[in-house]
């Protein structure tokens, strides 16, 4: 039940790696620990907490037309190589995980949004721009068979990367407005 939030950290990791690295590469680096966030600080648990504040579990009802939804921090994961640092927020109905946010910071980073978005349309084959989003934002299905739209900003001069992840049968069209409230708020 827990394949969405890891699915969707190994994809912000996907592309940390290409945005620290200068290079972009299609290989995912090794996923992080199915384990809860870290218990070394409280700062983790408090911004998993505020990306659950980004998307309402009622937006994600309405385009998934299921009632019920509601939403729990996910895990958090931290790139000391480049200064990503992950968040996350998992939407959920009767126990089972209907999709994911994941909000990444690169604090003390001048990535560009369009060199983040270049960095996703690389390392995953098919995916498309969508357009409507002023920094970018691409559309893939992944091997796990899952779906993501994710989104590039500057917010407050740091590079946000913003990603929803869930069932395959989630369109485009499905995750745009979700992505786009997000990104408006992130």
């Amino acid at each position: 039940m827990r394949a969405y939030p890891i699915a969707l950290l190994i994809s912000a990791a996907a592309v940390l790696t290409a945005c620290s690295s200068g290079e972009q590469k299609a290989a995912a680096p090794a996923p992080p620990p199915a384990s809860k966030a870290p218990a070394s600080s409280s700062a983790p648990a408090t911004k998993a907490a505020d990306t659950c504040s980004l998307l309402p579990s009622d937006d994600v009802s309405k385009a998934i037309k299921i009632p019920g939804i509601t939403s729990k921090a996910g895990p958090a994961h931290d790139n000391p190589s480049n200064g990503g640092k992950a968040t996350s927020c998992e939407y959920v109905v009767e126990g089972k995980t209907a999709g994911a946010l994941a909000v990444t910071r690169y604090e003390g980073r001048k990535a560009k949004p369009a060199d983040m978005i270049a960095a996703i349309k690389k390392a995953k084959p098919g995916a498309v721009d969508v357009p409507g989003f002023p920094d970018g934002a691409v559309f893939y299905v992944d091997q796990q068979k899952t779906a993501t739209l994710a989104a590039a900003k500057v917010s407050n001069g740091v590079p946000v990367l913003v990603n929803y992840t869930g069932p395959v049968k989630m369109t485009k069209e499905m995750m745009t407005p979700l992505v786009h409230t997000a990104v408006a708020k992130a």
